[in-house]
């Protein structure tokens, strides 16, 4: 596949129905030196995901049994998001672990949402079984081509927003957004994958030599917790021999606490794990080196401003 060339006839086929996120230079975060960010938890539905939810409904046919995805909540609310924006209907699946207020999210935006106990991984399966029941249209989060296509958008939006960086520093779950982005930049920028400690399943899959089931727990689970990466993440992170770290919840507790302090934006954990990476020291800079953070995601547990 010719990634480039995908991505951006993407960036071009879903902008009308996105937000064009905004970019910022950031100084504080501890840091001696500023970063530039872009704040992709102000999409649509709160995350990047709709990029390549909106990506896969306008590139394919879809249908008439309409739509199935599973999701740790994020996929899902930008599927059912999309969905219901170009008039399709839409069944999906969630952990519990998805927490309340990705639930909620979700069945506001009117899908067919059904809850299952265990990990994403239990979700998954129970919407495989049910594209084979319906033959609905599923819907990946992480590893199918249009849904990397999509995300691959982010970057491409990024650089037309006169991004500098040498170094961008991307949250990694099931592999989606960074697999876009490699695929987009092709070794013009270092691309560092930051992961939770507590599921870290790109860190595993580099070590094997193939993807791996890793157990999956922790404050950004419900976002980052893949219990194995996506191939098509780990085909681009071993052409690109992309340096991988991880780093611990308390990392990500602190970083999503500098997030607000400093630039005063309010993002769940996986929106503050790549920035855990610098402020925690688990990626050290070289001198002048310029780096970026991406943002990916800004669903909080529970609504900040609720009266619950």
């Amino acid at each position: 596949m010719d990634w480039k060339t995908e991505i951006a006839a993407a960036k071009f086929r879903i902008a009308p129905h996105l937000r064009r996120t905004p970019v910022a230079t950031v100084s504080g975060f501890g840091l001696d030196h500023p970063v530039e960010v872009k704040l992709e938890h102000t999409q649509h539905t709160g995350s990047f995901k709709p990029r390549g939810a909106f990506n896969t409904l306008l590139s394919q046919e879809v249908p008439k049994a309409g739509l199935v995805a599973a999701s740790g909540g994020n996929h899902g609310a930008a599927v059912a998001y999309a969905a219901a924006k170009l008039g399709h209907r839409a069944r999906i699946y969630v952990p519990e672990m998805a927490g309340p207020a990705k639930i909620a999210l979700i069945r506001d935006q009117g899908a067919d949402l059904h809850v299952v106990e265990g990990a994403y991984s239990n979700a998954l399966d129970a919407a495989r079984e049910y594209e084979a029941e319906t033959g609905a249209m599923q819907i990946h989060a992480y590893d199918a081509p249009a849904t990397v296509v999509g995300q691959g958008t982010c970057m491409a939006e990024w650089e037309d927003q006169g991004l500098e960086a040498d170094t961008v520093l991307i949250a990694v779950g099931g592999g989606g957004l960074i697999a876009g982005a490699l695929a987009w930049l092709d070794g013009r920028r270092k691309v560092v994958a930051v992961e939770p400690e507590t599921c870290a399943a790109l860190s595993a899959a580099r070590k094997a030599g193939k993807p791996v089931d890793v157990e999956v727990s922790g404050v950004a689970a419900n976002a980052l917790g893949a219990r194995r990466i996506g191939s098509i993440c780990l085909d681009h992170a071993q052409a690109q021999d992309v340096t991988a770290v991880t780093v611990s919840d308390d990392a990500i507790t602190a970083a999503q606490h500098a997030l607000w302090k400093d630039a005063r934006q309010l993002v769940e954990p996986a929106g503050a794990t790549a920035l855990a990476a610098l402020t925690s020291g688990a990626y050290r800079p070289e001198k002048d080196e310029r780096i970026a953070i991406l943002v990916c995601g800004g669903n909080l547990p529970s609504d900040p401003l609720s009266a619950d």
